[in-house]
């Protein structure tokens, strides 16, 4: 069972854990994710303990606010459904309340035309709210347009409505992520990811997951990523590797006829695999070639098994001889 953040992050690892996770050390004391999105990779580690961090402060404050959430779920979701009544916004997952002549009129847009007034004045209160009020802030994100968080130059949301709805599976992300972080100790930072590595003293069978921004793509989280942060990045890495730290990073090599050519370079000197990519662009619809791969620098079990059973195999032809 695999297991998605509530946030719905874009560029979500979750159809690609059930890849990924294999590959993952099978043993882990603290789990360490610098770039951790939406959560939903360590939402599925098992580990002693984790640190996590994100840049973005506003994805830092709704894992913060529904953490705390975890405590009392049921006062949690009377609250999301007084003000999805409030600002008269779907909630399929208590009842359909969509007009069937809206359905008819708009097959593929029936829900961002019935929840486009609320969604305005929503945003609108919580623009004015001085940004305090993090609910407000989590129903923007799961009404907004493609589930996004994007502020302009004042720090006001400015995202329109989009063709999304409070359904079971934001109910049920929701009642799994109370449940999994209850019991988990984790620890949630708000930095740049050098300085939060940086701060972190490594210990015995500690992993870290690296998801960055990719160099070569272009969404609202990679714009502000360029070749120094890649560089930057990947020395970092070395250095990890030096103090016997073991990591894993994910990547985009090849995308659109762009080549990562500093990524593929550096990766050589470790152990790649090819990862069978879900990677959408919501800026870019048209038919794409890309290549994701997933690099780490330890063995995994599956080559040490395959190592194994080489030795086998030669100590048998040995005996035969």
């Amino acid at each position: 069972m695999i297991y998605r953040s509530p946030l719905f992050y874009v560029g979500d690892k979750y159809k690609l854990l059930p890849e990924i996770k294999k590959i993952f050390p099978q043993k882990i004391n603290r789990f360490i994710e610098p770039f951790t999105g939406g959560g939903s990779v360590f939402l599925n580690i098992n580990a002693d303990e984790y640190f996590l961090n994100d840049i973005d402060e506003n994805v830092v404050k709704i894992h913060r606010f529904l953490m705390q959430q975890a405590k009392n779920p049921t006062v949690f979701f009377e609250k999301i459904k007084q003000k999805i009544y409030e600002y008269g916004l779907s909630h399929s997952y208590i009842k359909d309340i969509v007009p069937m002549e809206l359905k008819e009129q708009w097959k593929k847009t029936y829900y961002a035309k019935f929840n486009k007034t609320g969604f305005q004045k929503l945003k609108k209160d919580y623009n004015k709210s001085n940004h305090n009020d993090i609910l407000h802030l989590y129903l923007l994100l799961i009404y907004g347009f493609n589930r996004m968080l994007r502020f302009n130059s004042k720090g006001e949301y400015n995202l329109p409505v989009g063709n999304v709805d409070f359904n079971k599976n934001v109910y049920n992300a929701l009642l799994n992520y109370f449940r999994i972080v209850k019991n988990k100790k984790i620890n949630f930072y708000n930095l740049d990811f050098v300085d939060f590595i940086k701060q972190i003293d490594f210990q015995t069978d500690d992993f870290i997951y690296l998801d960055p921004p990719y160099l070569i793509t272009f969404s609202e989280y990679n714009k502000y990523w360029n070749e120094q942060s890649e560089q930057k990045l990947i020395n970092l890495l070395d250095e990890l590797h030096g103090k016997n730290v073991n990591f894993a990073i994910s990547n985009i090599t090849h995308y659109k006829g762009k080549t990562n050519n500093r990524f593929l370079e550096w990766s050589k000197k470790y152990n790649s695999f090819d990862i069978k990519s879900n990677y959408i662009s919501y800026h870019d619809n048209t038919i794409k070639s890309f290549k994701e791969v997933l690099i780490t620098n330890y063995k995994t079990e599956k080559k040490v098994i395959e190592l194994e059973l080489d030795f086998t195999f030669e100590k048998e032809k040995i005996k035969v001889l």
